[in-house]
């Protein structure tokens, strides 16, 4: 790879961790192509993503995504500088189909090949250029270099004091990112069910269909969160504990608890043989969830210096989930910054960007002897 292929990359990324095939293409930060195509619907009579028939998908949409991605951005595959592919976390048999393919592709291509975790790349897509130059969620342009004074950052550099609040069908995380290529922390993250796994029990508990999440975003909106109280788990101060002695959940969270409850006032409304306010158990429901998660979130960065905050994964569509955190945020002093929707759901537009990252910073490629990683921590940006 000569110098200028190293300034500005040309990365093919791909996605497959879950229910949507994605190939993305980058030239350094730049966006090309963002090309998906979801099994969502032939989930939806099963009430919620079915393993095998999510393998099945990507490997019937793999060869087709790719075409288009490549078409779209004017490219061939002897372009492409080097190839990279989510290795985890997400489902085993999802993750081996765009790995395959990934490493299928090095080989006939002969190009490096990077293996990167699915949660860093939700924070890279915030590092990619718009049409007009500017970046989607961080500002670009250099910023002195606090660890070097004197000298300067360059323009794709993450800002200083970074978090990200991830919350997805799999993932509920609050994370600080010191430097995107090989230094993220774990702040806190949910103890069973995530934020969107729990939407979707509930919306299947109301009658509301799959996905649950947009089902009760909008039927929230017609309904009064303060009709129920719902709990907000791992919010006692045995949990808590103070900034001084925090205890061992401060930044934490759990879901089961609110669903069992949910689950119960059904039960009871039903019992006495009224009719279920399902508006307002909507409604009472997500205000439980996002109450939780953005003031956990705060206090996680008002508690580690973090005045940068990133909003990613499907459930950053919530509306209720996004006003919040910006009214939190804002009383906070920190600034939120949340990409557009279609690359804040899964997509191979943010594997592209952190491998991008990674070819930059010269990291050396993966090879093809890894394996897809069902529970890779975040800790790990690159296998």
């Amino acid at each position: 790879m000569n110098s200028t292929q190293h300034h500005r990359p040309l990365v093919l990324g791909i996605e497959s961790s879950c229910d949507e095939t994605g190939v993305g293409i980058v030239r350094g930060m730049q966006l090309l192509t963002n090309t998906v195509s979801s099994s969502m619907d032939e989930h939806v009579r099963f009430g919620g993503v079915i393993p095998e028939i999510a393998s099945r998908a990507h490997l019937d949409a793999f060869v087709p995504t790719l075409r288009e991605a490549l078409a779209e951005a004017g490219v061939t595959l002897a372009d492409i500088d080097a190839i990279a592919v989510t290795s985890g976390p997400g489902l085993a048999g999802a993750l081996m189909v765009g790995v395959c393919a990934a490493k299928a592709l090095a080989v006939a291509t002969g190009k490096p090949l990077y293996a990167i975790n699915h949660l860093v790349a939700h924070v890279g897509v915030g590092l990619l250029e718009t049409d007009d130059g500017g970046r989607l969620a961080f500002a670009g342009g250099p910023r002195e270099n606090p660890e070097n004074p004197g000298t300067t950052r360059p323009a794709n550099a993450l800002p200083d004091n970074l978090g990200a609040l991830l919350v997805s069908g799999g993932h509920t995380e609050i994370l600080r990112i010191r430097n995107i290529t090989g230094d993220v922390e774990l702040l806190g993250s949910t103890i069973d069910d995530a934020a969107g796994e729990a939407y979707d029990k509930v919306a299947r508990l109301l009658g509301l269909g799959y996905p649950g999440g947009p089902a009760i975003d909008k039927l929230a909106r017609t309904g009064n969160a303060k009709a129920i109280r719902f709990p907000r788990g791992l919010s006692q101060p045995k949990y808590m504990g103070t900034a001084e002695e925090p205890g061992p959940h401060r930044y934490d969270w759990s879901f089961s608890g609110l669903k069992t409850a949910v689950a119960r006032c059904v039960e009871q409304f039903e019992a006495r043989g009224e009719t279920v306010p399902v508006a307002d158990i909507a409604a009472a429901f997500q205000e439980a969830v996002v109450d939780i998660i953005t003031s956990k979130a705060v206090l996680a960065c008002r508690e580690n210096g973090i005045t940068e905050l990133l909003l990613g994964g499907g459930v950053a569509a919530n509306s209720r989930l996004r006003q919040l955190t910006e009214q939190r945020c804002s009383a906070a002093g920190i600034r939120l910054t949340v990409p557009p929707l279609a690359l804040c759901t899964d997509n191979g537009a943010m594997v592209a960007a952190l491998g991008a990252q990674l070819v930059m910073a010269g990291i050396a490629p993966s090879g093809i002897g890894f394996a897809p990683d069902s529970s890779m921590p975040v800790t790990t940006v690159s296998a």
